[in-house]
């Protein structure tokens, strides 16, 4: 365990929200397809082409699930110290707006 500033904090979990978003989006179950065609050149010779995926899924799971759960943890971490920290406001700060009452002014002392 190590303290930091919540403003290290805050800046960690933006950067690992960052890099969770970007290895979901390579997570797509299209990026790991292998495709194979083949096609008969002749009657003893076949051709076939075949597109394998440079990363298996298991690598890119990986340091996914590391990133989400480093996120979970730091996000864990800030949202303690959010319900756990008192800050000092001005009396106002916690206020509803009010209206002005409005100015009555009572009749017969209307002046000219």
């Amino acid at each position: 365990m190590m303290n930091v500033k919540l403003a290290e904090a805050l800046l960690r979990r933006k950067e690992l929200q960052a890099k969770v978003d970007q290895l979901h989006t390579i997570q797509a179950p299209q990026l790991f397809e292998t495709v194979m065609q083949r096609r008969q050149v002749n009657e003893t010779v076949d051709d076939i082409v075949a597109k394998v995926p440079k990363l298996t899924a298991a690598q890119v799971t990986a340091e996914y699930d590391f990133y989400a759960r480093q996120l979970r943890l730091v996000d864990a971490a800030i949202q303690q110290a959010n319900w756990t920290t008192e800050v000092e406001v001005q009396n106002t700060v916690m206020q509803d707006y009010e209206a002005p009452k409005p100015l009555i002014v009572p009749s017969g002392s209307v002046s000219k």
